[in-house]
C-alpha cells in the first residue's frame, strides 16, 4: 500500500506537469481525485489490511490526498488565469498598427553606388573604423607636420592608434593585397574632431575609389565621375574641377557639385555659396602606390572621396547634415 500510494503521487504530479487547459485539468482530477478516480479505489483497500497497519496507512493516504488536492488548486488557480487573460479584452478597441522598418537614406544611396560600381567592374571593400597612423597618414604621402595628425582634427586612442578620418587607408590595404590592376570602392563612417553645424558632424560618411592600371588619366577620372552623377541623380547636374592639395594625389582636384538645395541660389547647406564640396579627387601619388607595393613607373590611377553624407542630402534635399544620425523615427519614415 505505501509503494503504491508513492507510485501515485509520482503519476499525478507527471500529469499535473502535463496541463495546458481546462480540457486536461479535468481530464486529471478525475482520473486521480474523482470519485471513481485512482486515490479512492486505494482508499477502498484500506480495510484487506490488519487492524494494527490500517492507522498508519489511513493517515498517509489522507497526507497523500491533502497534497494532491493542493496541487491540484494552484494548477486550476494558474489556468484561471491564463483563460482569464485570453478572454478579459475588449473587442471595440481599435487594433494595434504594425510600423515597418524604413532603409536609412545613407543605406540606400550605398546600395545605389555600390551597383553602379559593379557594374564598371569596380570591387566594394570594407576596413577597419580603428585605424593606425601608418594607414591613415604615413602610407598616403601624409606628412609629420599635417594639420590632419593635430588632436584637434583627429580622434585619438590611448594605445597609438585613432579613429580613421577618411576612408583611404583602405587605398593602401587594397593594393597590398589585391595588386594592380585594380578597380574598387569603399564605403564606411569617417570621424572627425570638430564642431557640428548644418554641413560639418564628428562622424560622416564617405566612399573611397580607387582605380589602378596602365595608362590611367584624369580623362578616366571625369568619365567615372560623369556617369557616376549621372546614374545616381538622374538628371543633368552642374560641377566644377578645382585644383586641390592632398598628399596623396597629384595633381589634385576638388569636385564641387551645383546646389541641388537652392538651385545655386545660396542656403547654408552651400555656405550661400550655390556650390557644395562633394569630393577631393587626383591621380594616385607615386609614393602612395610604392607604400601598395606597386611600381609608378608602369601603374598609374586616380582616387577620389566621395562624400556620401553630402550627397544623400543632395538627393534628398535635407538641409543639416545631423539629421542623418539622428534618433528621431519621423525622419527616416520619409524614405
Amino acid at each position: 500500500m505505501d509503494k503504491r500510494l508513492q507510485q501515485l503521487k509520482k503519476d499525478f504530479q507527471e500529469a499535473v506537469s502535463k496541463i495546458t487547459d481546462a480540457d486536461s485539468l479535468e481530464v486529471v482530477k478525475n482520473t486521480y481525485l474523482g470519485r471513481k478516480g485512482q486515490l479512492n479505489e486505494l482508499l477502498h483497500g484500506l480495510k484487506e489490511l490488519s487492524a494494527k497497519e490500517r492507522p498508519r496507512m489511513g493517515q498517509l493516504a489522507n497526507q497523500v490526498k491533502q497534497e494532491l488536492t493542493e496541487l491540484l488548486t494552484t494548477v486550476e488557480k494558474q489556468v484561471a488565469k491564463v483563460v482569464t487573460s485570453l478572454t478579459d479584452f475588449d473587442p471595440t478597441l481599435p487594433g494595434r498598427h504594425e510600423s515597418f522598418g524604413h532603409l536609412h537614406p545613407l543605406t540606400i544611396m550605398q546600395r545605389q553606388l555600390e551597383d553602379i560600381f559593379r557594374q564598371m567592374g569596380f570591387k566594394v571593400l570594407d576596413g577597419p573604423e580603428v585605424e593606425s597612423e601608418y594607414y591613415n597618414f604615413t602610407a598616403l604621402n601624409i606628412p609629420d607636420d599635417h594639420p590632419a595628425r593635430d588632436a584637434h582634427d583627429t580622434f585619438w586612442l590611448k594605445d597609438g592608434n585613432l579613429l580613421r578620418t577618411h576612408t583611404s587607408p583602405v587605398q593602401v590595404r587594397a593594393l597590398q593585397k589585391y595588386g594592380a590592376p585594380f578597380r574598387g570602392v569603399v564605403p564606411g563612417k569617417c570621424f572627425r574632431y570638430e564642431s557640428t553645424d548644418a554641413s560639418h558632424d564628428h562622424t560622416f560618411h564617405q566612399m573611397e575609389g580607387l582605380m589602378i592600371d596602365k595608362d590611367i588619366s584624369v580623362a578616366n577620372l571625369i568619365a567615372v565621375m560623369k556617369m557616376l552623377l549621372q546614374s545616381i541623380f538622374q538628371r543633368e547636374v552642374q560641377v566644377r574641377l578645382r585644383p586641390g592639395f592632398f598628399p596623396f594625389v597629384e595633381p589634385g582636384f576638388e569636385l564641387d557639385l551645383r546646389c541641388l538645395i537652392c538651385e545655386g541660389k545660396g542656403c547654408s547647406v552651400c555656405k550661400q555659396s550655390g556650390w557644395v564640396e562633394l569630393m577631393p579627387c587626383g591621380m594616385v601619388h607615386p609614393e602612395v602606390l610604392r607604400q601598395g607595393g606597386v611600381d609608378p613607373n608602369i601603374y598609374s590611377g586616380f582616387a577620389f572621396g566621395l562624400g556620401l553624407s553630402r550627397l544623400v542630402m543632395m538627393k534628398y534635399g535635407i538641409d543639416d547634415v545631423r539629421l542623418l544620425l539622428s534618433s528621431d523615427s519621423r525622419f527616416l519614415q520619409q524614405f
